[in-house]
């Protein structure tokens, strides 16, 4: 009997997501599957697209975002990952997630970039999973536990210190309790004031459950300028010492001091990686993105406002402009701003380069969601890998930049079935023009959408198509580590 599909996608160039090189033919959709892969000449489908020989890769995962609140909030907040050819989101990073805390107030920085008042109401992981799964969203969500969150919650607030036996325990049983119900890992967010006095005991601590349940620990570490060795060296240790894979996220090099050191620290995981699974991600842009922080700024590293308080009209300017028609220098005039979040031109692009194109690389954007002016990484990571630094700059073949994007992505997460085109693997898929796709994005103009993304599917479901934008089909499920 002929295959009958529900969609097939025929003539495409199909990069598979394993790195491996491209070939011509047709991919069969049946429900949330893929049914088959090659030449389906004789089977048909109630839905054909032609594609001309455009490229056709797994839906791209975006190992590193702040969408624990985005996920939910349908495509005003996220068609910004799906017209990218986003499908699987990983939230819950740098210790900021949305459960398991209840709060009755805003919690501190940089807990806001994800709740604002009334969102801070999901007592366990089980209530966010079973808000996500009634609401609905257009991507996959793969969700950790935040450190910074419970450890707010635990030390009700007062956590400028180390934490007491008893705190410790009580984030201890939140984690084990958030792996039973769906969360994948934990993360931390060390180099943050709510998380900064946790020792090193503390974390490993509290990320004991991992241990029973195969989760991974995810971490922003403690420092990613001059301390940059040691905090790998702390990660990694976190890692042994609990048994688990540990993941640094948005690897970097920070502050003109420490420009051209990924020379030492890619030595450095690799040497780990001898003996532990130690994963990274990165962003591909030269600035980064996060809260406002007076006592961390420097005259001689450019800063941009994304929002503010007391003074929304300054997103969008130059800190040092905004100082300098207040007639003060920039950490008063960034006192003045709080609380607000900013842009910060903290690296160098030859790290950048050189940390994209080393083979443990995978790529997360790091965006902000609700910034007034986000970061452009938000609207423009994904094609910009694929336009600029594939097509363009040639750092790497077009197979490798889809390799760091999906398969390789969803291997290390332990996402079952997903980063593949193959027979059985579910229906996450990207249709683009390798031609002429690239970010639109700028700093000055960030909420641009992509040019070449043609169409995105979740799980057999169309979620964007090119000029007419989301579908509005909410087609995502929460994606949990080793489970099917």
């Amino acid at each position: 009997m002929a295959l009958r599909c529900d969609l097939i996608i025929r003539d495409a160039t199909i990069f598979d997501g394993t790195g491996g090189p491209r070939r011509r033919g047709d991919v069969g959709v049946s429900g949330d599957r893929i049914v088959g892969v090659g030449d389906l000449g004789g089977a048909s489908a109630d839905r054909e697209v032609i594609a001309g020989g455009r490229a056709l890769a797994p839906g791209f995962i975006d190992a590193h975002t702040h969408d624990d609140r985005a996920v939910m909030c349908g495509p005003d907040c996220m068609t910004c990952k799906i017209s990218q050819g986003v499908t699987t989101v990983v939230v819950g990073n740098c210790g900021v997630s949305l459960a398991p805390a209840r709060f009755k107030r805003l919690p501190p920085p940089p807990l806001d970039l994800i709740g604002e008042e009334g969102w801070w109401r999901f007592d366990s992981f089980g209530d966010y999973a079973h808000e996500l799964k009634k609401r609905g969203s257009e991507v996959n969500t793969y969700a950790l536990v935040g450190h910074q969150t419970m450890r707010v919650e635990a030390m009700d607030g007062d956590v400028m210190r180390v934490a007491k036996d008893s705190e410790i325990e009580h984030m201890r049983l939140r984690v084990k309790n958030s792996l039973a119900e769906g969360a994948s890992g934990f993360s931390t967010g060390l180099y943050y004031p709510p998380n900064m006095h946790a020792t090193t005991e503390e974390v490993i601590a509290v990320a004991e459950p991992l241990r029973a349940f195969g989760g991974i620990y995810v971490t922003h570490m403690r420092d990613e300028a001059d301390r940059v060795l040691a905090s790998i060296e702390e990660t990694a240790k976190i890692g042994k010492r609990v048994g688990v894979p540990v993941w640094i996220s948005h690897h970097k090099c920070s502050l003109p001091d420490n420009y051209g050191r990924s020379v030492q620290t890619l030595p450095l995981i690799e040497a780990f990686n001898q003996t532990q699974d130690v994963f990274f991600d990165m962003y591909p842009y030269p600035a980064g993105s996060t809260v406002l922080m007076p006592d961390r700024l420097r005259d001689d590293v450019k800063v941009m406002i994304t929002w503010s308080v007391p003074h929304p009209e300054m997103a969008g300017k130059y800190l040092s402009d905004i100082a300098r028609g207040w007639n003060t220098d920039i950490r008063q005039a960034a006192q003045r701003l709080l609380p607000a979040g900013q842009v910060t031109w903290q690296m160098d692009e030859e790290d950048v380069r050189r940390i994209m194109a080393h083979p443990m690389s995978v790529i997360g954007s790091d965006g902000i969601p609700h910034d007034a002016h986000p970061h452009p990484r938000l609207w423009g990571t994904f094609p910009r890998v694929l336009g600029l630094y594939a097509r363009q700059l040639r750092l790497f073949s077009l197979e490798t930049a889809i390799h760091k994007m999906t398969g390789r992505t969803a291997n290390l997460f332990g996402m079952i079935d997903r980063g593949e085109i193959r027979e059985g693997a579910y229906a996450d898929l990207v249709l683009f023009d390798a031609d002429t796709v690239i970010d639109k994005a700028t700093f000055e103009e960030p909420k641009q959408v992509s040019a070449g993304i043609e169409e995105v599917w979740a799980n057999g479901v169309p979620t964007y198509v090119a000029g007419k934008g989301a579908t509005g089909e909410k087609p995502g499920r929460l994606v949990t580590r080793n489970r099917v």
